[in-house]
């Protein structure tokens, strides 16, 4: 599910970046996009359940069908990198095919197909882009991931504000609850500010950074989710209604958390301007925030301070310590520039 759904968003970032028109066609094919979207959100409650994948698969399917037609018109409208262009819309078209024949495969196929399907459409911009590279713009992609990863951390509030209301119906320690919440609460804003306090354009400057940049934030995406699950999981375990020991509980919060910082770090750390000791310090954060899992009892009011306060303050000095300059020329990677392009003429205008 979350594959679908973060392929489908990055796909379509990737090219709006480079041939956002906004006309009206453009527009009819977004809303193909967004109801396949809601046709997967439909289907998830099956998928998860019963693990049928038919509804998930039908509404991913007609998602990257519209991106087809969108690459289609864009290598209609633009020779310079019409095979660049067809390469894309021929690979998801091959993809779909054979995400749909693995619905007629008992089980719908297991874990390999999927797999199998999955290293397909994660091969096909690497396959595309060696025809000739698309032009999008750093800021572009970099707005629109830091958007992705926004989201996800509220999601991650969401999960833990339901699990909040939820513990506050029982008897469990007022106090214990708190510090768990006023935790979570510290730790998205942690993440948020490491998240941030990048220069990520200045990462994006070939072809290959930004491949890497791209698929890096598969993990940290679902990191940053798994995160507010995990705080989730925490609450569940004061109340005595998980089946998670202690330890098991506290892991399900801490590795994703240092999972992100990690991440973070890696996928800028060339492209920073930080000194050694801004290394030192983020693996310092991450063993921190790992260490935290071993903490005794962690669903006392004591021990929750522990676990739940001590990693985020050392995640905000990381990220002090990590600063990287905003300032200075913006290396485009061979883009234009989509706002310069919009006011191209013909661009995706069959």
């Amino acid at each position: 599910m979350f594959f679908a759904i973060w392929w489908a968003w990055m796909n379509f970032t990737w090219f709006a970046s480079a041939y956002d028109t906004d006309d009206v066609l453009y527009r009819l094919l977004t809303l193909v996009q967004i109801t396949g979207a809601l046709v997967m959100a439909a289907g998830a409650a099956q998928a998860l359940e019963h693990d049928d994948f038919t509804v998930v698969t039908w509404g991913y399917v007609s998602m990257r069908l519209a991106m087809a037609s969108q690459w289609l018109r864009a290598a209609y409208s633009d020779p310079e990198r019409r095979r660049c262009c067809l390469r894309y819309a021929f690979g998801i078209l091959v993809a779909e095919v054979g995400w749909v024949a693995r619905l007629a495969l008992p089980g719908n196929g297991g874990i390999g197909s999927f797999l199998a399907l999955a290293l397909i459409e994660l091969a096909i911009p690497v396959w595309a882009e060696h025809a000739a590279n698309t032009t999008w713009h750093p800021r572009h992609i970099a707005e629109r991931y830091g958007l992705f990863t926004l989201i996800m951390l509220g999601e991650s509030v969401t999960a833990a504000s339901n699990a909040v209301r939820t513990a506050w119906d029982t008897d469990v320690d007022a106090d214990t609850i708190v510090l768990l919440t006023l935790g979570g609460l510290l730790t998205v804003f942690s993440l948020w500010w490491l998240y941030f306090n990048h220069n990520a354009p200045r990462r994006l400057a070939t072809f290959t950074t930004a491949m890497l940049w791209g698929y890096g934030h598969y993990a940290l995406i679902a990191s940053a989710a798994a995160t507010g699950v995990g705080l989730a999981l925490n609450v569940t375990r004061t109340t005595d209604h998980g089946a998670l020991t202690d330890q098991q509980a506290a892991a399900t919060y801490t590795i994703p958390a240092a999972v992100f910082i990690a991440l973070v770090w890696l996928l800028h750390r060339h492209a920073s301007q930080a000194s050694a000791l801004a290394d030192i310090v983020h693996l310092t954060t991450v063993l921190a925030v790992l260490a935290a899992t071993y903490t005794a009892c962690p669903c006392s009011a004591r021990a929750s301070s522990r676990l739940f306060w001590s990693p985020q303050l050392s995640s905000l000095t990381g990220a002090t310590l990590s600063g990287c300059p905003d300032t200075g020329p913006l290396p485009l990677g061979g883009a234009t520039g989509y706002a310069a392009r919009k006011r191209s003429h013909g661009v995706c205008s069959p």
